[in-house]
């Protein structure tokens, strides 16, 4: 059977979608990158005679600068510092410019790398942070770099907007140390009596592996249950957070296409959400299908670039930001983007040819073999194995599933799906092993287990007709579910699996307790966003 993508169940009929300048026959052919260059063309067009009529008439704003270190092009200018009063904007006052969004990341090396982002209203000069181990003792300055987004207006649809994101790089950290911080520019020092409030605090990663928790979920936009997640995951005290896509919706149609409606200044709304959290807690994202932003590079990662600054030892940092991998303590941790092997949305299917998936082979092998990690976890958007609205990518299965089964991977996690959902342990294609609320699982002998942690805060999603939910203290097993998964021509071949073992129709997010020692374990949990736990297990390997 077949259907057309749906983000969200149907609803009733909205208004008439304005004209975005590509007809939907043509639009419906192209590829991202061809999108993109119509766009460029299109947009570069337009811009140079607003500018020419701007320049004048002595009206026009915005930053100066050369270069692409943001890995954007026509529609997002340059990663490169302003010029000190070029422009109308750079000659505000710095001392009523006030930073927000500050989110953190770990380097490629979490014990002694952290990468410090902010975002700021209008351009600022010379904008820094100042790193201490003491919160009145910020004495080390680093410069930031300045990567800014330029989205074009579209007539009855959006304004124009100018977005400014600051990137200060900490190297040479000491491992296990707690650092405070403060994010500034010129005329805003957070040093200074007056700004002591906006210092922030991080600690690195600890230099021999110890006991530690780690959260994750996916899709979360700007939501009133994004924002009780946030508040439960704070206290929890993560030493990091996996986010699976679907980061905040600015585009809320996800097809991957320049018609898709989009709205920069969600971004905003977002990175003041999450700045709670974030300015403590390294938030590790990845890309889903709404991360996919047609107006600022070929492949629509433009935007990600310039708004994270994530570990750079994937297979390409530049043109696959969410692509990576880090240690902590004993857990090597692998992010992928799953939009290059996706069969259900095929806007960027295959844009990696094929090297994403090569580097995952040699990654993972790295890591089995690195002395000190016992487990790996691996996390993307697109599900593996599920039984919601969107089912199960055939693509993902057809790409990965023989390495993760290659190289004994421990715990996937998804989004994509806004529901809680968890597997048996997966083996061959089937239940390699039930895993009931409260059991533990060894992926040596039994498969592997897959999460959908997707209730992070938008809309929520359901499962089959007469599917009941089945979760802790309220298990309703079932012997066997009717779903489907994509297939490579984009059609639903029609599934009915035994592997569906807990079901939540509600928002939530994970919880993994990870020991070391002689008897390593991950302690997986789900927890509702009223803080009841709905799920847990553990992953011990030769058990």
């Amino acid at each position: 059977m077949t259907a057309p993508f749906r983000e969200t169940p149907p609803g009733p009929p909205g208004p008439p979608v304005p004209d975005v300048g590509i007809p939907p026959q043509l639009a419906r052919r192209m590829s991202m990158a061809e999108q993109y260059e119509y766009l460029r063309t299109k947009f570069s067009r337009r811009r140079a005679l607003v500018s020419a009529g701007a320049v004048a008439g002595g009206l026009l704003t915005g930053c100066s600068g050369s270069g692409s270190g943001s890995g954007t092009d026509t529609a997002s200018r340059s990663a490169s510092p302003l010029s000190a009063g070029s422009t109308p904007t750079e000659r505000v006052e710095g001392a009523v410019v006030a930073p927000f969004g500050r989110h953190l990341a770990f380097g490629a090396d979490p014990k002694t790398q952290m990468r410090v982002s902010w975002q700021v209203p209008l351009a600022v000069r010379k904008p820094y942070v100042r790193v201490g181990l003491k919160p009145w003792e910020l004495s080390r300055k680093i410069d930031a770099e300045v990567r800014d987004l330029h989205t074009p207006g579209l007539e009855g649809r959006r304004l124009a907007l100018d977005q400014y994101y600051l990137h200060a790089a900490l190297d040479g950290l000491r491992p296990g140390t707690t650092y405070y911080y403060g994010v500034g520019h010129e005329g805003f020092d957070p040093a200074s009596k007056e700004r002591h409030s906006t210092v922030g605090s991080f600690t690195t990663a600890p230099a021999r592996a110890e006991k530690f928790v780690f959260t994750a979920f996916g899709d979360q936009g700007v939501t009133p249950d994004a924002l009780a997640n946030d508040r439960l995951i704070l206290g929890r005290e993560p030493a990091f957070h996996l986010h699976a896509g679907d980061i905040c919706y600015a585009d809320v149609t996800g097809h991957g296409k320049d018609s898709d409606i989009y709205d920069p200044a969600a971004w905003d709304l977002f990175l003041k959400q999450t700045e709670s959290v974030a300015k403590t807690v390294p938030w590790m994202v990845t890309t889903g299908n709404h991360d996919m932003e047609a107006w600022y590079s070929p492949n629509g990662y433009g935007g990600q670039s310039a708004r994270f600054s994530l570990p750079d030892n994937g297979f390409d940092a530049k043109n696959a930001p969410g692509v990576y991998s880090f240690t902590y303590g004993n857990v090597g941790i692998v992010a992928l983007d799953a939009n290059d092997v996706s069969y259900e949305i095929p806007a960027n299917r295959g844009y990696t040819d094929g090297r994403q998936t090569d580097w995952l082979d040699r990654r993972l092998g790295e890591l089995r073999k690195e002395k000190g990690v016992d487990f790996v976890v691996v996390f993307f958007h697109h599900c593996a194995y599920s039984t919601s609205t969107h089912a199960s990518d055939g693509g993902v299965r057809d790409a990965w599933l023989p390495l993760f089964t290659k190289h004994e991977v421990d715990l996937v996690i998804n989004g994509h799906n806004h529901v809680y959902e968890r597997t048996d342990a997966i083996k061959n294609g089937g239940v390699g092993k039930p895993v009931p609320v409260g059991a533990s699982t060894d992926p040596t002998r039994d498969g592997i287990v897959y999460v959908t942690a997707g209730g992070a805060g938008k809309s929520l999603y359901s499962f089959p007709s007469g599917v009941k939910d089945s979760y802790e203290e309220k298990v309703a097993d079932r012997e066997s579910v009717k779903t489907y998964h994509w297939t490579r021509s984009g059609n639903q071949n029609p599934d009915t699996v035994e592997w569906s073992r807990v079901r939540y129709t509600g928002y939530s997010f994970l919880s993994v307790e990870v020991e070391a020692g002689s008897a390593p374990r991950l302690k997986v949990s789900a927890l509702a966003e009223n803080g009841r736990r709905i799920d847990h297990f553990e992953v011990r390997r030769g058990a």
